[in-house]
Formats: C-alpha cells, structure tokens, sequence
C-alpha cells in the first residue's frame, strides 16, 4: 500500500508541475565593437574631389576650416610666380632692346649695365621656376591631405587605450627615467 501511495503521490507532484520545455526563449545579441559602417571609397572621392577643385576635398570631409589655407597656399604661390615672371620679362624686353639698338634713356632700367640685366633676368627666371614647383607641389599636398584625412575619419578610436608620457624614479641609481606607457580597459 505504501508504494502505491508513493506512486500515487509521485504523479500528483508530475501532474501539478508546469512544463515549460515548449517556451521558446528569443536571445538577441548585440555587437558592442560594431560601430559606423566604413565606406572604403571616401579617401579616393575626397582625393578625387580635390584634385578637380582645390579645397572640395576638405569640404566632402568635412574640415570647412582648411579651404582658406588650401586657397592661401596656392594664391601667394601663383602670386609669387606672377611677379617673377612679370619682371623676367621686364628686363629681358629691355635687354632685346640694347641688342636692337632701340633704348629707351628715359626708362627706368636705362642706369643698369648688360651684365646687370641677364643677372636680373636669370634670377627672376630662376625664382619664377622655383614658385612655380612650389605651388605644384602645395597643389599635390592638398590632393594628399584630403586623402589621409578621409581615411583617419574612418579610424576607430576608443578610450579604453591610452598613451601618455610618464616619469618614473630609477631604483638602482635613483636617476628619473622617461618613458611612455600604453594602457589598455577592459
């Protein structure tokens, strides 16, 4: 009789029991290191973009800041190589003139000698060719600007990793070291 009371029991407790192997239990997870998606075109677009226009490069990135430098750079080079060329050819116009035989004595370039005039020339000449690599060249860095800075907007910087300077006091000697270190959180 006690083991038909137990069985009894047993099944009562069974009957009473909610089964819940039937529930299903939706987990969501979530990608915490996700961040903005990254668009692998944009350092060529803005590159592009300034090569076609100075300064529309920094505009696509953004950094509205940087045109007025952009357009400063290359106007005192253009400048610079206006004037030189400008009076490049001042003197060797007047220099063709000694040679033909057509002086002016009233000008301003009368006082000079021949010799003072092809040094002149040359000088100008070379300024006006240095200006002019000069401004290429400050062309070629907007260009290359644009294009870094396009990629360093995409970097993922998270504060969890720091670098700082840091003085530590030797123990051997007890001289001050210098050094940096680099922290990691978790």
């Amino acid at each position: 009789m006690n083991k038909l009371v137990s069985i009894f029991f047993l099944f009562f407790l069974i009957g009473i029991t909610s089964v819940s192997a039937q529930e299903e239990l939706n987990i969501v997870v979530r990608d915490s290191i996700k961040g903005e998606e990254i668009n692998p075109l944009a350092p060529s677009k803005a590159a592009f973009y300034s090569a076609i226009l100075p300064g529309m490069g920094q505009a696509y990135n953004k950094k509205y800041w940087k045109i007025p430098i952009v357009y400063a750079a290359l106007g005192t080079g253009i400048g610079i190589y206006a004037y030189n060329n400008k009076n490049y050819h001042k003197y060797r116009d007047e220099y063709k003139r000694r040679l033909n035989g057509t002086e002016d004595p009233n000008g301003k370039l009368s006082n000079l000698t021949d010799n003072q005039l092809i040094s002149a020339q040359r000088q100008f000449q070379k300024n006006r060719d240095l200006s002019l690599i000069v401004t290429v060249g400050i062309y070629i860095l907007n260009i290359v600007e644009a294009n870094v800075d396009a990629h360093l907007l995409q970097f993922n910087v998270s504060d969890k990793l720091t670098l700082k300077p840091d003085i530590y006091q030797n123990d051997l000697n007890y001289k001050k070291n210098v050094g940096l270190t680099l922290n990691y959180n978790f």
